[in-house]
């Protein structure tokens, strides 16, 4: 019997985690995916949560057996009824029955934090931008979606700093491909590269095609190499923010060729949102870096559907 292919998308607040869900849910079909965010399995809402001064980044703060529960159910194929917690009001809303479609996404902070949870999976992304990044991310975020001052969100991000260091960066260690968007330099720059860790726990195309033995390979702006992540040794692949069309399109085509679907999902007039994301005043702009991520995360998913479905 098929079953739903499962991905889990972990980092800590404000990582992009969502950027990166919208296009890969548009490159599988929007029709074809169930996204579920792990906030909604908070124990306490926000007021509470203040009261007892507990985050929402700490285990006791989550019901993990019930999200755990769920993600069996999910993975089997069967409906789970999800509470469901409003970053809006910082309360609860009645619970959602959800019937998982032939896709579901995970996002949040502590996907992987269970062996139950982590097992759920197929393809395991964890989200590492750098913590200068990250906090501009969740300053922008908070301020115009919901409705903090600049103060509130970098006190919250100075308390929540021990949770995040003793329970969302060790799980990075369970990831299947990290995540991590930078600048280019020390200047803001919208056009940020990534660093794309591919661990060897799961089997990724043959990239060693982009190295150019005519050039300087520490010079072009698409990189392959070898790394150690967590003491582990991985492959890393780094893409920049100024690469070119032409080159992002041999890499995309690399990636596309080895299976005929994703041919059509490598056509950007299909889907606009591959690579796009909000610039500082508002603008939408073209990341390359960021569809190549997205479409290798579709790769392997799709991969998957040979394999389980």
């Amino acid at each position: 019997m098929s079953r739903p292919i499962i991905l889990g998308i972990v980092g800590d607040s404000a990582a992009g985690k969502t950027t990166l869900t919208r296009g890969i849910a548009q490159l599988l079909g929007l029709e074809n995916v169930t996204l579920i965010c792990t906030d909604d399995y908070h124990r306490y809402d926000r007021q509470q949560r203040a009261e007892k001064g507990i985050t929402a980044l700490h285990p006791d703060c989550n019901y993990l057996d019930i999200m755990q529960q769920h993600l069996s159910l999910l993975r089997t194929g069967q409906p789970i009824l999800k509470p469901v917690y409003s970053h809006k009001t910082g309360t609860f809303e009645p619970p959602q029955y959800i019937k998982p479609n032939k896709f579901v996404i995970i996002e949040g902070l502590l996907g992987y934090s269970t062996r139950a949870a982590r097992d759920a999976y197929d393809v395991k992304v964890y989200l590492a931008p750098p913590e200068s990044v990250r906090s501009q991310w969740k300053v922008k975020r908070d301020t115009q979606k919901r409705g903090y001052t600049p103060e509130q969100v970098l006190a919250e991000l100075e308390k929540r700093e021990p949770d995040s260091e003793q329970f969302i960066r060790p799980q990075r260690q369970w990831s299947d491909i990290v995540v991590s968007f930078y600048p280019a330099n020390e200047e803001a720059d919208e056009h940020l590269n990534v660093r794309l860790v591919l661990r060897p726990s799961i089997p990724h195309p043959d990239f060693t095609e982009i190295i150019d033995a005519g050039n300087d390979d520490s010079q072009s702006a698409i990189r392959l190499g070898l790394g150690r992540d967590m003491g582990k040794p991985v492959d890393v692949l780094e893409v920049d923010g100024h690469a070119t069309l032409d080159q992002v399109n041999k890499l995309e085509h690399l990636i596309c060729s080895d299976m005929p679907y994703l041919r059509n999902v490598c056509d950007r007039e299909s889907n606009p949102e591959l690579g796009k994301i909000a610039g500082t005043t508002g603008e939408t702009l073209q990341s390359y870096p960021l569809a190549i991520t997205q479409l290798l995360i579709t790769y392997h998913m799709l991969k998957a559907t040979q394999i389980y479905q």
